[in-house]
């Protein structure tokens, strides 16, 4: 299967097809369509022969006459409710990437971290058929929830994506040769340690984005990115969504949004030999040694990981998934 023949995301639900169901109280449910299955609820029987060949955004009818509004997931969807071996970038930092980093159709992306592959897919979609990604993991499990997820949402494994196992400084200039990448994606602890190699692989001008949890580590890679004189100055922000209730004359927002999840730090490739002209701005009391840096960074305060267990526990739930998927898909073909 090429990449231009993925699985549709328009046209009438068919067998293997994942669908978001919505009940009359506002409760989602995804279910993958199987010819003769049924989706049991309090409220009666669901028959996967009444969706198959509605079309998309249909409403169906349980064995009680209560109503579901049959959708296929969007990407943001899909990502949301994906099996996990490590925690994905929000939809809201994914589009932030996308058009701080500019990826833009053929572009040759490095990404490292791949963590459960929603990131993955994004940068998959925005580059097209004409691009490359070249992903990067230390651990294995991960790599293949990642894989499982990017195949059961595209109903095959793309042939311009590649995911190679160990540390991206190790790894990478086996991977891409020097001033060939476009954009390099760094969601991972310590992206400090990679910022060399980073430079050497990007192309003048190429961007380096970084997804950053705390800002400790925010701190450390912008005066790590300043300290390689490889790049321009970095550029920090993080992204917030407040929803609104609009009803009526209620309009309000919302009691809850989504609020910090990361920080994005981006900064261009200078060219070879270039000086970055200094900033004229007044002095601060922003000395600071290595030891003051690594004392309040993940480096000393350890970091949160899954068991193994539960890696392969997800692994195996993903690997289902994408393989009803690919098999639905060459059944289509």
């Amino acid at each position: 299967m090429t990449n231009d023949t993925f699985r549709r995301q328009s046209g009438p639900f068919r067998a293997g097809d994942r669908v978001q169901l919505t009940g009359p109280k506002g409760r989602m449910n995804t279910i993958t369509l199987e010819e003769d299955g049924e989706f049991h609820t309090h409220r009666g029987v669901l028959k996967h022969n009444d969706v198959i060949g509605q079309p998309d955004a249909s409403v169906v009818l349980s064995t009680n006459e209560i109503e579901y509004l049959a959708l296929r997931p969007l990407l943001t969807d899909f990502v949301m409710s994906m099996p996990r071996g490590a925690a994905i970038i929000y939809p809201k930092d994914a589009a932030q990437i996308l058009a701080s980093a500019d990826i833009f159709p053929g572009a040759t992306v490095v990404e490292a971290g791949v963590g459960s592959g929603a990131l993955s897919l994004w940068l998959l979609r925005a580059i097209g058929p004409s691009g490359a990604l070249h992903s990067f993991e230390r651990r294995e499990e991960f790599a293949d929830v990642a894989r499982a997820n990017v195949t059961a949402f595209l109903g095959a494994t793309p042939s311009n994506w590649d995911i190679t196992l160990g540390d991206l400084a190790e790894t990478l200039p086996e991977v891409a040769k020097p001033g060939t990448v476009d954009r390099v994606v760094l969601d991972m602890l310590a992206p400090w340690e990679c910022l060399d190699v980073a430079a050497e692989a990007l192309t003048p001008g190429g961007v380096i984005i970084c997804y950053i949890a705390t800002v400790t580590q925010l701190s450390r890679v912008s005066e790590a990115l300043r300290r390689t004189g490889q790049f321009t100055n970095p550029e920090s922000t993080e992204t917030m969504i407040r929803g609104w209730h609009v009803e009526g004359l209620a309009v309000r927002p919302d009691h809850r949004m989504i609020g910090h999840t990361g920080f994005l730090l981006t900064a261009r490739r200078l060219a070879p030999g270039t000086v970055l002209p200094e900033l004229k701005r007044r002095a601060s009391k922003s000395d600071f040694s290595d030891e003051d840096v690594e004392a309040w960074t993940p480096g000393s305060l350890g970091e949160r990981t899954s068991s193994d267990k539960r890696l392969r526990k997800t692994a195996r739930h993903a690997q289902a998934v994408a393989e009803a998927a690919v098999a639905a898909e060459n059944a289509a073909d």
